[in-house]
């Protein structure tokens, strides 16, 4: 058997409409708003892993013209014009963070979009740096609470056509790697792998599927 539920198959391409904002109503709109406005020059977004910091990103990137999306570690300090949406910001190099703080008084960039594990104020980053990324708007991103995760997975799963039960729910939340995406994929697999066998989506199934593979 595989190891469905392990082995993820590449996550579904982050999007607005797959964002579950839980408490994230504020910086969704934001994020959204600046795809057509930029009001300041910096969009700071913070949070603990799993946030959805990146999808937002990503969802960003995707949808705004000329926008340049990189992580942290693969800033090269090279990239200008258009907008800046960068990822993990805490993972830059020390040159690389001179090199973005020369970027932003040279003003080249229309816009950073920028995520990072901790406010501007607290982020291991330079202080120069900091204090040029804490002029624009800052918004904290919360994870979703365990019963927002069930309502988000319940909802997927009455769009993929079956209805998820609370014990699969609590299993999926208890084993299951808890991140939002890492969540939605596990549901996708285990959709797929109940349509292949035939079998209804129940406990059962589900730790069947998170066994590794035998033989």
């Amino acid at each position: 058997m595989r190891q469905l539920l392990l082995d993820f198959a590449q996550a579904p391409a982050p999007t607005f409409e797959n964002f579950v904002p839980g408490h994230n109503a504020e910086p969704l709109a934001a994020v959204r708003a600046a795809l057509s406005a930029i009001p300041e020059r910096v969009l700071y977004l913070w949070g603990e892993t799993g946030a959805g910091k990146s999808h937002l990103l990503r969802a960003f990137a995707a949808a705004r013209p000329a926008a340049r999306y990189v992580r942290g570690e693969d800033y090269l300090g090279t990239e200008s014009g258009g907008v800046l949406v960068l990822d993990d910001a805490e993972r830059l190099a020390e040159a690389r963070q001179v090199a973005l703080f020369n970027a932003f008084n040279e003003r080249a960039f229309e816009l950073i979009v920028v995520s990072a594990h901790a406010a501007p104020k607290d982020v291991a980053l330079r202080r120069d740096l900091a204090t040029r990324l804490a002029t624009g708007l800052t918004y904290r991103l919360q994870a979703l609470t365990d019963d927002e995760k069930r309502d988000a997975l319940a909802a997927h799963a009455r769009a993929r056509g079956f209805a998820l039960t609370e014990e699969v729910a609590s299993y999926l939340l208890t084993h299951a790697r808890r991140d939002m995406p890492s969540l939605m994929r596990a549901l996708d697999t285990l959709d797929r792998y109940s349509l292949e066998t035939g079998r209804p989506i129940t406990v059962p199934l589900l730790k069947a599927a998170l066994q590794p593979e035998l033989t």
